[in-house]
C-alpha cells in the first residue's frame, strides 16, 4: 500500500504532466520533488515534505485545495494554500506580479505553523537555484523571460522571504545557500557570515517583568541591568537592525536615547538589549504613583522641547512626518467621505514646512527614566515635519484612545484613562509654557482633529466597519467634521 508521500508524487506527476520548467526545458514535476527533497533536510514531518510535492497543482493545474484536503488532510491542504497566489483573471501576470507577491508575503508572515515557512524556503531556494544557473551564464538578460522583469523588483521579494524564515531556520543548510544565491545575484545584501554557522543567543522572558508595550513590541526588565524589547513577530531581523542604527544616528544629533548592544531571539521573536539599570519606563513611573503624573508630563514636555530644537538637514533623509498624517486621511476618511477627506487635507496643508526632528512614536512607554535622566528607546519612525504631528499623536494616545474604548488605553499605557487625561493638559502646558486657558484649548482643537482622523485609520485598516466599529467611526467623522467648520489652521 503506498503512503501519502508516494501518492503525492504520482499525483502531481499526472497533474503536472506535459509541463516544462522555463529554463531548462525539463519537466516540472522535478521542481516540486526538488522541494520536497530540501525539506527532507529540514524535518522528517511527512505531511510537510507531501506539502513540497504538491505545492503548485492548486496554483498551476486543475487541483483544488478541497479536493487535496479529501486526498492529504487538512493540514497539507493548508501548507499547500499558504504557497499558492492568488489569480487575477483578465489581468496579465507581469501587471499583477508585486500584488501577488504581497499578499503572499503577508501569508508567510503572519502564519503560525513552522511548515509554512520550511515550504517557503524550499520552493525559494529551488527556484533561485535555477535562476543562478542562468545568470551565471547570461547576467542581467535572465529577467526577461519571466513575469518580473525588474531585477530590482526580484531582489526586494527574494530578500524579503530569506528575512522571513531567517528567526526560526537561520541554522538550515538550505537557509544558508539560499543567502549564498541571494547575495551572487546581489551582493552585499546579507551579511556575509549568516551564509555560515551562526546561532543567536536564546533568551526567554517568561517570569519577567513587563515594563510597557507599544505598537512593535513589549519591553521587559530581564535582569538589574539589562531591559529587553521583545519585536512583534512580523518584524524582521532587518526591521531590528534599522532600529538599532537609527537609535545610533538620534544619539549623535542629539536626542538622549539608550543605545542596543545586541539581537537576541525570544522564542519565535526577536529581541534587543539594552543596558539600563535601575530603570522603569515613565508610564510604570505614572501607574505606581499617579499623583505625581504632573512632574512625568513636565519631564516629557522638556524631552519633546530637545527633540523639537533639533533640525534635521537635508541629506539626514528623514520621512516626511506630516506626509503621515496626509496618509491617516488617505487610508480612512477618504473611503468614507471624500469631501470631508478634501477638508481634512486642506487643514493639513496649512502646517508650515519646517524641518524640525520629530520622534514619531512619542510616548510614556517609549521612554525610561535612569537615575532621573530620561532615555528614548524607540527610534524607527524619526522624521521631519512640523511639532503638530507629535502633538496629535500624544491626543490620540492619552484621549482619543479612551474616549472609544478605556480598555484599550489602560492595557497600552496601564494607568487609568482619567490619569491620561491630565497627562495630556499638564504636557500641553509644560510644551507650550503657558497658563493661557484659550491656547491650551485651540492646540487641543487642533490635535483631537488630527487624532480623530488617526482613529478612523486604526479602526478602517481591518476593512470596512461593522457594528460597534461603525458607530465608533460615524461619531469620529461628526467631530472631525465638526472641528474642520471650526479650524482654519493646525498651526501653533
Amino acid at each position: 500500500m503506498m503512503n501519502q508521500l508516494e501518492e503525492a508524487i504520482i499525483y502531481a506527476t499526472i497533474l503536472h504532466q506535459g509541463k516544462i520548467r522555463k529554463f531548462s526545458g525539463n519537466p516540472y514535476i522535478l521542481h516540486p520533488i526538488e522541494v520536497a527533497q530540501i525539506l527532507s533536510t529540514m524535518t522528517e514531518d511527512e505531511e510537510i515534505i507531501t506539502a513540497g510535492i504538491l505545492h503548485d497543482v492548486v496554483e498551476g493545474t486543475d487541483a483544488s485545495l478541497g479536493e487535496i484536503e479529501k486526498r492529504f488532510g487538512k493540514r497539507v491542504a493548508m501548507l499547500v494554500d499558504s504557497d499558492s497566489e492568488s489569480a487575477y483573471a483578465g489581468e496579465e501576470a507581469s501587471a499583477s506580479w508585486k500584488r501577488r507577491k504581497e499578499e503572499s508575503l503577508l501569508a508567510l508572515k503572519n502564519s503560525q505553523d513552522i511548515g509554512v515557512q520550511m515550504l517557503w524556503l524550499a520552493d525559494t531556494l529551488s527556484n533561485i537555484r535555477s535562476i543562478t544557473g542562468v545568470y551565471s551564464e547570461q547576467g542581467d538578460a535572465v529577467w526577461e523571460v519571466l513575469h518580473q522583469s525588474d531585477p530590482e523588483m526580484q531582489h526586494w521579494y527574494y530578500r524579503s522571504v530569506a528575512e522571513l524564515v531567517e528567526l526560526q531556520l537561520n541554522k538550515t543548510g538550505a537557509f544558508k545557500e539560499l543567502v549564498k544565491h541571494i547575495n551572487f545575484i546581489w551582493p552585499g545584501t546579507f551579511d556575509s557570515e549568516k551564509a555560515r554557522y551562526r546561532k543567536y543567543k536564546e533568551v526567554s522572558v517568561e517570569g519577567c517583568q513587563l515594563l510597557g508595550r507599544g505598537a512593535k513590541g513589549e519591553v521587559y526588565r530581564y535582569n538589574d541591568e539589562l531591559v529587553i524589547k521583545v519585536f512583534n513577530r512580523n518584524n524582521t531581523y532587518r526591521d531590528v537592525e534599522r532600529e538599532i542604527a537609527q537609535s545610533r544616528k538620534a544619539f549623535i544629533m542629539g536626542i538622549p536615547t539608550a543605545i542596543s548592544f545586541g539581537i537576541v531571539s525570544v522564542g519565535k521573536q526577536y529581541g534587543a538589549i539594552y543596558e539600563l539599570v535601575d530603570a522603569d519606563t515613565i508610564s510604570k513611573r505614572i501607574a505606581n504613583n499617579p499623583g505625581r503624573v504632573e512632574i512625568y508630563a513636565k519631564i516629557m514636555a522638556e524631552l519633546a522641547r530637545t527633540i523639537h530644537s533639533i533640525e534635521v538637514k537635508d541629506e539626514d533623509v528623514f520621512p516626511d512626518a506630516v506626509e503621515r498624517l496626509r496618509s491617516y486621511v488617505r487610508s480612512g476618511v477618504e473611503y468614507e467621505d471624500e469631501a470631508l477627506a478634501g477638508k481634512c487635507m486642506r487643514l493639513i496643508d496649512t502646517l508650515p514646512v519646517t524641518n524640525t526632528m520629530i520622534h514619531g512614536d512619542f510616548h510614556t512607554g517609549n521612554v525610561f527614566l535612569q537615575r532621573g535622566e530620561p532615555l528614548l528607546i524607540d527610534m524607527d519612525r524619526l522624521s521631519a515635519g512640523h511639532p503638530m504631528a507629535e502633538i496629535s499623536a500624544l491626543c490620540y494616545f492619552y484621549v482619543t484612545l479612551g474616549e472609544f474604548d478605556p480598555a484599550v488605553l489602560v492595557n497600552f499605557m496601564g494607568f487609568s484613562c482619567e490619569t491620561a487625561g491630565q497627562f495630556f493638559v499638564f504636557f500641553l502646558k509644560y510644551y507650550l509654557d503657558t497658563e493661557d486657558e484659550d491656547r491650551l484649548r485651540a492646540v487641543t482643537e487642533k490635535a483631537a482633529f488630527l487624532a480623530y482622523i488617526r482613529m478612523v485609520h486604526r479602526i478602517r485598516k481591518t476593512g470596512a466597519p461593522t457594528g460597534e466599529d461603525r458607530k465608533w467611526v460615524d461619531c469620529c467623522l461628526g467631530k472631525i467634521a465638526e472641528l474642520a467648520e471650526r479650524l482654519d489652521s493646525l498651526a501653533f
